[in-house]
C-alpha cells in the first residue's frame, strides 16, 4: 500500500507525534510505502523529526523504522495566507500526483484543507482526515469560528472518512454539522507506552537534575506556553494550594511566548520557589519528568484529548483536568483523577489538595489508569485500526 500524509508542520506535539508514529508504523510492520507531507517547524515548538532522530537531504530521511519519504514545502504554513496557500496548494497536488498514493491521509487544519481537496481532485481512492482538535471554537471572534466550521463542512465533503482522537471530537464536529455521525471513527492516539510504563525509574535522577526535594509533592502539567493552554489559571489555583500545603511544586514542562508573562505573576505573586520551568525538551525526555511527578494536572481550554492524560495514567499517575474535550474519556472522576469545570480554579485548587495531601488515594487513582489504558493507547494499536479503515474504504472501492 502507497500511504501518503500530510499535515502542516511536524513540531513538537501530540498531532505530529502520532503522525510520525504512524507512518514509522506502516513501514516497520506492514511494508507500506509513505511518504510525509509537511511545511517547515517554524516556531519555539521545536522540529519534532530532527529531534526523532532523522537525517538527510530534504527529500528523503531514514529514521529507525526505514526509510520514510519527506517531502518538505516551505511555502506549506500554519498561517492563512492567500498567496502562500496557493502556492501549497499546487505543491501537495504535484507532489500526490508524483507519488501516486492509494491513500492519503491528512492531519491539521490547514493540512487537512489543502491535502484533502488535492487528493479529491485528483481521485485518490482513499481520503482520510484524522481530527486532532477542532479549529473552531469558543474562544474565537463569531466570524472567524464561522468561516472555520464552514473551511471543515467543505474538506469533510472531500474525503471518504474522519477519524477522530476522542468521541468528544465527533460529537463537536456532528453538532457543528461539518459530517454526518457515520463518516467517523473514533481511534484513541497512539503512543509508545512502555516508557511511561518505566517512568519511575527516572524519578530520583530527575528530581536531582532540577534540584527538587524529595519531599516535595510535584504536580506537574506538559504543554506549550502559549494561549488556552491555561497557564494562568494553573497559577491562580496555585496560591490556595500553596497556601494549604507549602510541600507543592508546580513542575511546567515546555516552553512559548508566554515564558516571561507567566514568570513574572509567579514572581509577583511570591511563588517563585514552588514553580520550576523545564523548557523545551525531547520527547523523550517526557517519560522521565512524568516519573518526577506526582500529579498530572491539564488545563487546556481547548484539545482534542491531551496526550498527557494517557501519558501520566500509564505511568501510574492521576490526572486532574478541566473538563474539556474527550479529557472524560480518560480522566473518570472518582477512578482515575478529577475533572472540573473549565476555569473554576477554586474546583481546581481543590481537587489538586485533595491529592496533595493523599499518598494512598494518588497511588490507587493512578493504578487505576495504568491498568485500564496501557493497551488502548499503544501505537501499534492505532496504526492496526487506522490501516483497517484504509483496507475498508480500498475494497469498498475496488472495481
Amino acid at each position: 500500500m502507497r500511504v501518503a500524509h500530510i499535515i502542516t508542520r511536524m513540531i513538537i506535539g501530540g498531532a505530529q507525534e502520532n503522525t510520525l508514529l504512524n507512518c514509522l508504523d506502516l513501514i516497520e510492520h506492514h511494508d507500506d510505502e509513505v511518504m510525509l507531507i509537511t511545511g517547515p517547524s517554524l516556531g519555539p515548538e521545536g522540529d519534532l523529526l530532527h529531534r526523532a532522530g532523522f537525517f538527510g537531504d530534504r527529500s528523503r530521511l531514514r529514521g529507525r523504522a526505514g526509510e520514510l519519504q519527506i517531502e518538505l514545502l516551505p511555502m506549506f504554513r500554519r498561517n492563512i495566507h492567500p498567496q502562500r496557500d496557493w502556492a501549497a496548494s499546487r505543491a501537495i497536488r504535484k507532489t500526490i500526483q508524483s507519488f501516486r498514493p492509494d491513500v492519503v491521509h491528512t492531519h491539521s487544519a490547514k493540512g487537512g484543507l489543502l491535502g484533502r481537496n488535492a487528493a479529491w481532485s485528483l481521485g485518490v481512492p482513499a481520503v482520510i482526515h484524522t481530527v486532532h482538535g477542532a479549529p473552531f471554537h469558543d474562544f474565537q471572534p463569531r466570524v472567524a469560528r464561522e468561516f472555520f466550521r464552514r473551511c471543515e463542512r467543505f474538506a469533510a465533503s472531500r474525503c471518504h472518512h474522519l477519524i477522530s482522537v476522542a468521541d468528544a471530537m465527533t460529537d463537536l464536529m456532528v453538532q457543528a454539522g461539518v459530517a454526518p455521525r457515520e463518516k467517523f471513527t473514533t481511534i484513541y492516539s497512539g503512543m509508545d507506552v512502555d516508557p511511561f510504563l518505566r517512568a519511575n525509574e527516572h524519578r530520583q535522577s530527575v528530581r536531582e537534575k532540577y534540584d527538587i526535594a524529595p519531599d516535595r509533592i510535584v504536580i506537574g502539567k506538559l504543554a506549550r506556553l502559549f494561549h488556552l493552554k491555561g497557564h494562568d489559571d494553573l497559577i491562580t489555583a496555585a496560591v490556595d494550594v500553596i497556601a494549604r500545603c507549602p510541600q507543592t511544586l508546580f513542575l511546567l514542562v515546555g516552553d512559548g511566548i508566554l515564558r516571561e508573562p507567566l514568570t513574572r505573576r509567579i514572581e509577583s505573586l511570591g511563588l517563585t520557589n514552588h514553580f520550576v520551568f523545564t523548557g523545551l525538551v525531547s520527547p523523550t525526555d517526557v517519560p522521565p519528568l512524568i516519573g518526577a511527578m506526582d500529579v498530572l494536572v491539564h488545563t487546556s481550554l481547548r484539545e482534542g484529548l491531551a496526550r498527557a492524560l494517557p501519558q501520566a495514567l500509564i505511568a501510574g499517575k492521576p490526572a486532574v483536568s478541566f473538563d474539556v474535550d474527550g479529557a472524560r474519556e480518560v480522566v473518570i472522576s472518582g477512578e482515575t483523577g478529577f475533572l472540573v469545570p473549565p476555569r473554576d480554579t477554586t474546583k481546581l485548587a481543590d481537587s489538586l489538595i485533595r491529592l496533595v495531601e493523599n499518598d494512598q488515594l494518588r497511588q490507587s487513582l493512578g493504578g487505576a489508569g495504568q491498568r485500564r489504558f496501557t493497551e488502548q493507547f499503544r501505537h501499534e494499536t492505532m496504526t492496526q485500526q487506522v490501516r483497517a479503515i484504509y483496507q475498508r474504504i480500498l475494497e469498498r472501492r475496488s472495481p
